[in-house]
């Protein structure tokens, strides 16, 4: 009788912590309930381990940030300081979207910036190339974060030319994540050190343990060269982006080269990392914010996102510009594991007629977050959403297009881990010219892919609909 009540007092203590901690997801509270309805003191621990709330454990550490922050802002050289009077937007299909530039004008640490020069690059190996020779022309600095870097043909290819530039006298920084690069020897880096060079890991996977932040994951990917020039995008640093996987085959991604202003705006992310991975605070100088000659006038924003801020700015920014669709929204995503408000506004458009079509992977790297993709598709496919899956190789692209206004692509998935568990960063476009190209590379994504058709797919098998109830149950944790 003894150990009955000592179960169910522990059930209940169970019950209690987790519906008192994440009260604000109820979708993640069901996941957690669950595991720990089935293993109830492992679940518990796991819990405890990489589940805690990472807004309250940061709240007083995050406002000194912000304060220093604002503090920086203020310190910028005087042309790098004048991108904060914008105030408007030049395209005047924009100016009628008043809520979408509302809500982007209100974010923190977002600057809508207006003197740039964009190229959209849809391939690994263009923007390895690409890449590879801005790094090449580097004076001064080489800024770059990561969250895989892998030991492999050109894992090394990168890493040899940064010892080769450290040595020349290049200031070399880099951040890889602890978990997404744990396959990737320490002594990886040991050269790079050896000649110079700055390597830190974004909380490393035993401290992150300890520290209960396992879950925290820092999934941005940022290059900044002497400030000028800046990449932002999909592809993380290995072989298997250039298509050498067996398993995925053809990688499809999708990354942009930037001159200008936003430059600056990726830097400042940049340097907030690095001084949460080091300690040290970099000098917001001309030297790592330097004057650019750029007189193109693509309209950008930098719109970074991640568990330290009380704002979930992609996730706001995506259901916003859904929101304002009147003809079309294209998504390229590898994961489609919406939540409740996106979905809902992509239901809820598709209805109203926009043309609403939603490309995702063939063959996935996971079959767990596939069948939590798969879960939400019957339901999409009834409201008039069109879903294609890609043929062609593996769909890794993140890509939004919103008729002839918005469009954006950066490290962030349309799951459930990017918009409230994970560090991204995403960039958002205004002009119709690279509007206008994201969405013709969607088109040819489409072209190669196969729609679903809602008659064909309703009759899947119970056990393929088992497996994506299961996926959906826990996709909070994914």
């Amino acid at each position: 009788m003894i150990w009955l009540t000592s179960i169910l007092l522990l059930f209940i203590f169970q019950i209690a912590t987790v519906l008192f901690v994440e009260l604000r997801r109820p979708s993640k509270a069901i996941a957690w309930l669950s595991i720990m309805f089935m293993l109830p003191i492992v679940g518990l621990f796991v819990y405890y381990f990489i589940a805690r709330e990472y807004r309250q454990r940061t709240m007083v550490k995050r406002r000194e940030r912000e304060t220093v922050e604002e503090a920086n802002r203020h310190r910028l050289p005087p042309h790098a300081h004048e991108l904060q009077r914008i105030t408007d937007f030049p395209n005047p299909s924009m100016q009628e979207e008043k809520r979408l530039f509302g809500l982007l004008r209100s974010f923190p640490d977002a600057t809508i910036t207006m003197r740039n020069d964009t190229t959209v690059l849809a391939s690994a190996q263009e923007t390895y190339r690409v890449m590879l020779e801005d790094i090449e022309r580097a004076k001064d600095h080489i800024h770059m974060l990561y969250y895989i870097w892998n030991d492999d043909v050109y894992g090394r290819k990168f890493h040899d030319v940064l010892v080769r530039k450290a040595l020349e006298g290049v200031e070399v920084r880099i951040i890889y994540d602890g978990i997404g690069a744990y396959s990737t020897p320490k002594g990886f880096w040991n050269s790079l050190r050896a000649a110079g060079g700055h390597v830190h890991c974004f909380l490393p996977a035993v401290i992150a343990l300890f520290d209960k932040r396992l879950n925290y994951r820092n999934h941005r990917k940022i290059t900044v060269v002497d400030g000028m020039v800046g990449y932002v995008g999909g592809i993380n640093i290995g072989d298997e982006y250039t298509g050498k996987d067996k398993k995925l085959g053809y990688w499809r991604d999708t990354s942009v080269r930037i001159m200008g202003d936003a430059v600056y705006e990726l830097q400042r992310v940049f340097a907030k990392d690095w001084q949460f991975v080091c300690g040290e605070r970099l000098p917001y100088a001309e030297r790592f914010f330097p004057k650019h000659p750029v007189a193109a006038k693509d309209t950008v924003q930098i719109v970074p996102s991640g568990p330290d801020s009380n704002w979930n700015t992609i996730l706001e920014m995506y259901f916003t510009a859904i929101c304002s669709a009147k003809e079309r929204i294209f998504v390229t995503t590898p994961y489609l594991i919406p939540d409740r408000s996106l979905l809902m506004a992509l239901k809820t458009a598709a209805l109203a007629g926009v043309d609403v079509r939603i490309v995702i992977p063939g063959v996935a790297d996971s079959k767990v977050t596939l069948w939590a993709s798969l879960s939400f598709v019957e339901e999409l496919l009834q409201t008039g959403v069109r879903i294609y899956r890609y043929r062609k190789g593996f769909m890794h692209a993140k890509i939004v297009v919103v008729d002839d206004h918005f469009a954006t692509t950066g490290t962030a998935n349309m799951d459930l881990r990017s918009f409230f568990d994970n560090f991204e960063i995403n960039a958002a476009f205004f002009d119709e010219k690279i509007v206008a190209r994201f969405a013709s590379d969607v088109l040819l994504d489409i072209a190669e892919s196969e729609e679903l058709r809602l008659d064909a797919f309703a009759t899947r098998g119970k056990l393929q609909i088992a497996k994506e109830a299961l996926g959906r149950l826990i996709s909070p944790l994914l």
